[in-house]
């Protein structure tokens, strides 16, 4: 009698599933996942952009820079103004170069456009593009 509980008791431990591997997976894929995603940074505020017939996508890991119809400039959502757009992109630029995408309102005035460009131009950056819509 003893001889049938211990092989009873001994059939239900080996019918049980051993889940802590596939926890494991699924914590490495969960990592995977967030390292290789590529982060779109959005410059927080709408604009009109011009029209061009011209107008092409560009890459995704570029810095986005906004020119508001009333006159502010934004990254990231916060205002920083003329004399922040060398400072912000020298800092990101010295990591690894990348393009520079300015998002200007269509009622923006051009001499505003020509300061940040410049900024930027001073800051180092290689490539400085006016983001359009297509015609």
């Amino acid at each position: 009698m003893k001889n049938r509980k211990m092989l009873f008791t001994g059939e239900q431990k080996n019918n049980e599933i051993n889940i802590s591997p596939l926890i494991d997976i699924v914590f490495i894929l969960l990592i995977f996942f967030i390292v290789t995603t590529v982060f779109v940074e959005e410059t927080g505020v709408e604009v009109q952009r011009p029209r061009a017939s011209s107008s092409v996508d560009l890459e995704k890991n570029s810095i986005l820079i906004a020119i508001t119809d009333d006159g502010r400039i934004v990254y990231g959502g916060e205002e920083i103004g003329v004399n922040g757009v060398r400072g912000m992109v020298r800092r990101l630029i010295k990591r690894e170069q990348m393009p520079v995408i300015i998002q200007s309102d269509k009622r923006a005035p051009v001499e505003l456009y020509a300061r940040v460009h410049d900024e930027a131009s001073l800051a180092g950056a290689k490539n400085i593009n006016l983001a359009t819509s297509q015609n």
